[in-house]
């Protein structure tokens, strides 16, 4: 029996369908109750799962459907975390998100009231009664909190960043256990902290957000093995290491090779999805610190980033050459990122999102025979 990351995979977020938009639209604005929101969104959800399995995949999300943000939306129902307006947003190549941030107000943990199980256990259930895939279920990694907390938004008690390592790792040890109990076996940990290690830009901004940028990578290493020690070994637990994907453009430049030891080698992940969908990604070089065994590596070649579609036989030559720094076994295939990690989504069409979907599966199929 195959267990994830599968030979063709997703990163986890889909373009929401037209109907749901404007219906989170209108009740944003006080005009449908919840729900009717949660009718809409079940119903996509639904729809989605079936085109997810028409497409070749033995694996499912719920495309974050009921989510505005990739990652706000996990860290506002922390407890002792709160979302909050700043005076800027994130920018990316052209066009900045909304001023949103994180704000630590008391001890940080993690409920099991927290609505991330709820959504989880809608997915279980609706792919138990239909179409009998794997649930796969994304939440933001915690280095990206870290990585992103403004030190004027350290409040809780905390005397600074360093002080809050301790509760956010067993908060993430708990929401790990909660989404296990609740009978996940696949969950992700969504990182563009990894990546913005790669870019000197990235580190400079860092730095001016009062991170200790030295010694970085192998803070964040220590921060997911306490997470992940200790888990049950029929849990897996990959990452999606990203460049930044908001109406398709991106922040960071750079190849793994400065994080990819102690990314690659240095924790306890069973899976790494990767991005390799362009220039800005570098080379297979780095893929030489996986270490020989059941890791995997999943090779992000299918942009998300437009509608375009790759040409087959420059995806299998991609792959092979990946092969010369890693094990083919070892190695698996997906788009490079989810295909809206906001709910303004990416540049393409939903005709265009499904037929990327299914040539990844239809090369996988020709490349693991």
């Amino acid at each position: 029996m195959p267990v994830p990351p599968y030979r063709a995979d997703i990163v986890g977020s889909f373009l929401r369908p037209a109907v749901l938009a404007d219906i989170r639209r209108r009740h944003a604005a006080g005009e449908v109750d919840a729900d009717a929101l949660r009718i809409a969104e079940d119903t996509a959800i639904g729809e989605l799962v079936q085109k997810e399995s028409e497409a070749g995949l033995q694996v499912a999300t719920d495309g974050e459907f009921r989510r505005s943000w990739w990652h706000f939306d996990f860290f506002g129902f922390l407890d002792g975390v709160e979302i909050v307006e700043l005076d800027h947003g994130i920018q990316f190549t052209g066009v900045e998100t909304k001023p949103r941030g994180v704000e630590v107000a008391g001890r940080i943990g993690f409920s099991d009231t927290h609505p991330f199980l709820a959504h989880f256990r809608s997915l279980k259930d609706l792919l138990a009664r239909s179409t009998g895939a794997t649930p796969k279920f994304t939440i933001p990694s915690p280095t990206v909190l870290d990585f992103r907390l403004e030190p004027d938004h350290i409040g809780g008690g905390y005397a600074g960043r360093d002080d809050i390592v301790d509760d956010l790792v067993q908060a993430y040890r708990d929401a790990v256990a909660a989404f296990y109990d609740a009978g996940a076996r696949y969950l992700q940990f969504d990182d563009t902290a990894w990546a913005y290690l790669c870019s000197e830009t990235e580190l400079a901004k860092a730095r001016d957000r009062g991170i200790r940028t030295e010694g970085i990578a192998e803070r964040y290493a220590d921060i997911v093995n306490r997470i992940l020690d200790g888990k049950p070994d029929d849990l897996t637990v990959t990452t999606h290491v990203c460049r930044g994907n908001f109406r398709s453009t991106w922040i960071s430049s750079g190849g793994y090779e400065p994080v990819a030891e102690q990314l690659l080698a240095g924790t306890a992940y069973d899976g790494y999805f990767l991005e390799y969908d362009c220039e800005r990604a570098g080379g297979f070089e780095p893929l030489r610190f996986l270490p020989a065994g059941d890791k995997t590596v999943v090779l992000g070649l299918i942009t998300t980033k437009s509608g375009q579609l790759e040409d087959v036989a420059a995806v299998k030559a991609r792959v092979d050459e990946a092969a010369r720094f890693a094990p083919l076994e070892q190695l698996a295939l997906s788009p490079q990122c989810g295909f809206a990690s906001t709910e303004e989504g990416n540049e393409l069409t939903e005709d265009e999102q499904w037929a990327k979907v299914r040539e990844v599966v239809d090369i996988a199929a020709d490349v693991w025979r």
